[in-house]
């Protein structure tokens, strides 16, 4: 198993960088192909036979979409099918049963790895050669390899085919102060994932479990850790296939840019799963007509935009509301006056902590089960007296006082992190013109309080792997 979470990945991504620099630059890109087939079928061998088909049919179609608009169809078809089918049938089947008792057809369906990732990015390809952005890629071989490329395809970021292809045969020369930055990054986002994401997820799973028996401050407390659970788990596998990237002389997208310091919702919508938001823009925004259009017409698109975000992220009504939120906010920014002022000087301080504040609510809905449970989970917060999110740790699945003072201490350094790479101070540039003795102590320390803080133990994949 090839897991990003797995030791055995470390090993997989050392050993390609190794035979990326003895491989010519010309050959790199079937290096890729041959890495990425072998991590996806590592993990999911029958999905890879469903990425297969869609990556052939797409290409196929691909190649006479060009001014033809059934072969335009028949490949878009083609790319949204597996999601269609395999991803919300079975949902909407069970909705549908549940609503009107109907017996419809509702198999246990495959749920292919990537499956939400890889059919966007063929959406892409074709309405950018549809568009003449790019020419139609003759070999399939090339489009299977960006279709298939291992770093992004279980939870992004979204490639374009223009940006990525041609960075697999460039002439790039070994650095290993590139490697070794790239190498800490990766570290930095294996501690999000242990320490912070993983160690939140206890308090997040008790709270959403039952959140009749907690009182206010214990859900406000967990909801709170929800979204920085959501943010330093998704930033954090960010971070390390980025830093894989950057090893191999790679420059991805960007995901994440310190989101919790967005001053607006349309801030943090270009903070926030970038690469998804700047998707969403190029192939549903402005193709509904974007913003160069009647106000209403503007507001329209936007709502429609977020509710096929909130499509793509499960067929579940709790995704379709938070992405109507989100549509709806955003929307009702254009319209208020101030809203360019709360983004400056001292306005700025209460533009961070509404749009937090707006995230955390939403995101709430998000993370429940069904409506009804972010019903419970809302009404436990207006009704559920009681102060004890301090004191009783144990009602909130943590062990110890320890536990408790671990994770505040780890959501604490994820904020420091935040505000220093706000202000432009890099922590790895700041260390790499340190004296050696300097360098060398502040990696054991780093070393040390990974090993010390994580929990290794229990730590399920990553969150954004499901979409």
């Amino acid at each position: 198993m090839l897991a990003v979470t797995s030791p055995g990945f470390v090993v997989f991504a050392a050993v390609l960088v190794g035979l990326w620099y003895l491989c010519a630059p010309a050959h790199r890109w079937q290096l890729m192909l041959a890495a990425s087939v072998v991590f996806y079928l590592s993990l999911d061998w029958q999905g890879f036979l469903v990425l297969l088909v869609s990556a052939v049919l797409v290409w196929f179609c691909a190649l006479r979409a060009r001014g033809k608009t059934v072969w335009f169809g028949a490949g878009l078809a083609a790319a949204l099918a597996p999601l269609l089918l395999l991803k919300y049938y079975v949902a909407a089947a069970g909705g549908l049963s549940a609503l009107w008792g109907l017996r419809l057809w509702q198999p246990e369906l495959l749920q292919p790895l990537g499956l939400g990732y890889f059919s966007l990015q063929l959406i892409s390809y074709l309405m950018d050669v549809r568009r003449a952005a790019i020419p139609a890629e003759r070999s399939f071989a090339r489009v299977l390899c960006y279709t298939a490329f291992f770093l992004s395809i279980t939870q992004g970021p979204f490639n374009r085919y223009a940006e990525l292809m041609p960075q697999l045969t460039a002439p790039v020369q070994w650095d290993g102060q590139r490697a070794w930055r790239g190498a800490l990054r990766c570290f930095w986002g294996y501690f999000k994932k242990a320490a912070v994401a993983d160690r939140a997820a206890v308090v997040v799973s008790a709270a959403f479990a039952n959140p009749a028996a907690l009182d206010r401050t214990q859900l406000l407390l967990a909801t709170v850790l929800y979204s920085f659970q959501l943010y330093a788990d998704f930033s954090g596998y960010t971070d390390i296939v980025l830093g894989v990237g950057q090893a191999l002389g790679l420059s991805l997208p960007e995901n994440f840019r310190q989101p919790f310091l967005s001053a607006t919702v349309k801030e943090l919508w270009s903070r926030w799963h970038i690469s998804l938001s700047r998707w969403l823009r190029d192939y549903v925004y402005i193709p509904l007509g974007g913003s160069r259009c009647s106000p209403l017409r503007r507001d329209g698109n936007l709502i429609a935009t977020f509710l096929v975000s909130g499509l793509w992220h499960g067929a579940g009504l709790t995704y379709l509301l938070w992405g109507l939120l989100h549509g709806a906010l955003q929307a009702l920014e254009n319209h208020l006056p101030w809203r360019r002022a709360i983004t400056r000087g001292w306005a700025r301080l209460a533009g961070i902590a509404g749009t937090f504040s707006i995230f955390v609510f939403t995101f709430t809905i998000f993370r429940a089960t069904s409506l009804a449970n972010a019903w419970q989970y809302f009404s436990g917060i207006l009704y559920n007296g009681g102060h004890k999110a301090i004191s009783n740790y144990w009602e909130l699945g943590l062990t110890t006082r320890q536990d408790q003072v671990l994770l505040f201490a780890g959501v604490a350094i994820l904020v420091v992190a935040d505000l220093l790479q706000e202000r432009n101070i890099s922590i790895p540039d700041r260390l790499a013109k340190a004296p050696k003795a300097v360098r060398w102590i502040a990696y054991e320390v780093m070393l040390f309080a990974f090993l010390f803080m994580g929990q290794f133990l229990g730590g399920g994949g990553f969150l954004y792997a499901r979409y």
